[in-house]
């Protein structure tokens, strides 16, 4: 009799139990996973990939595709360089290799990819005071220019090409100075307008050369050497260094321009409208593909 009671009373509190965890199963709603509240994401970047057209093909695309909205500041690398150093920026697409691995060292970057190339090339007017045309080594092109005083209109902004202009001088043991070398302190595209206007020399990415050349009457008269290959990486700004950067967006940008998607738009810029590739797409590859 104790027994059945005992059993009863069991069965019971069971049945209690079960109810009261069906009821707490209806009253719990299930987890819904929270979306990034910060949804923009600040870029830093070499004026030539806005001044190239590159962004009217790949903000859309990548603001599609993340959700995130794209905040671009176009500047020269070493700015955008500098901003990282502050964590002023979430994510870097910059074009010097050698002031990159600088700011990388330093631990304000992480996960730095290469995504394209395409390569410098020396621009003049078609009389060529220098006699430049046809040279095939960029350092003794910029040695005549000197010697013959002929008007090489500078950036002169630190940017990633004006790095490389620095560079070339500097292998030519010169320093350019004189009213035959004028700086602009401005990105490629009013560079080149001002040396068109003035008939001048100056160094240009050939992306933007392109994008501009129907408003230039300057054709190019050095290319070709390797020292002006164009490389152009991403970078992530360090979250542990710079907690308040937005690191999954800078990650969802770096992800996009890196996939099979982002690549071709990169491939495909330009191709229709001149006929020619602005950019060679570059991801799973790194500068030691290139001998750097």
């Amino acid at each position: 009799m104790i027994r059945r009671i005992f059993i009863g009373f069991l069965a019971c509190c069971l049945a209690i139990l079960s109810a009261e965890a069906s009821d707490m199963l209806v009253k719990q709603k299930p987890a819904i996973a929270q979306s990034p509240t910060n949804k923009n994401v600040i870029v830093a970047m070499t004026t030539s990939i806005e001044d190239s057209g590159l962004l009217d093909d790949l903000v859309p695309a990548i603001e599609k595709k993340t959700g995130y909205k794209l905040k671009k500041v176009a500047v020269g690398t070493g700015q955008a360089l500098a901003l990282a150093e502050k964590g002023e920026v979430d994510a870097l697409f910059v074009n010097s290799p050698k002031a990159e691995r600088k700011v990388l060292s330093g631990g304000a970057v992480i996960n730095r990819h290469l995504v394209m190339h395409n390569d410098f090339v020396i621009v003049g007017p078609d009389a060529d005071k220098a006699k430049i045309r046809g040279k095939k080594n960029a350092v003794e092109a910029f040695s005549l220019i000197a010697k013959n005083q002929a008007l090489f209109v500078s950036r002169g902004d630190d940017s990633g090409t004006n790095k490389l202009e620095k560079d070339l001088w500097q292998q030519a043991n010169i320093t350019p100075s004189g009213t035959w070398y004028q700086q602009t302190g401005s990105g490629m595209a009013q560079t080149l307008q001002i040396a068109n206007q003035k008939l001048g020399y100056t160094l240009a990415d050939r992306a933007t050369y392109i994008f501009q050349k129907k408003n230039l009457s300057l054709p190019v008269l050095v290319q070709g050497d390797k020292k002006l290959l164009n490389l152009y990486h991403v970078l992530e700004v360090n979250p542990k260094k710079f907690p308040r950067v937005n690191s999954v967006g800078a990650k969802a940008f770096i992800n996009f321009v890196l996939s099979p998607e982002g690549q071709t738009i990169i491939a495909a810029h330009g191709k229709k409208e001149f006929k020619q590739t602005l950019f060679y797409v570059d991801a799973g590859k790194t500068e030691k593909d290139y001998g750097f």
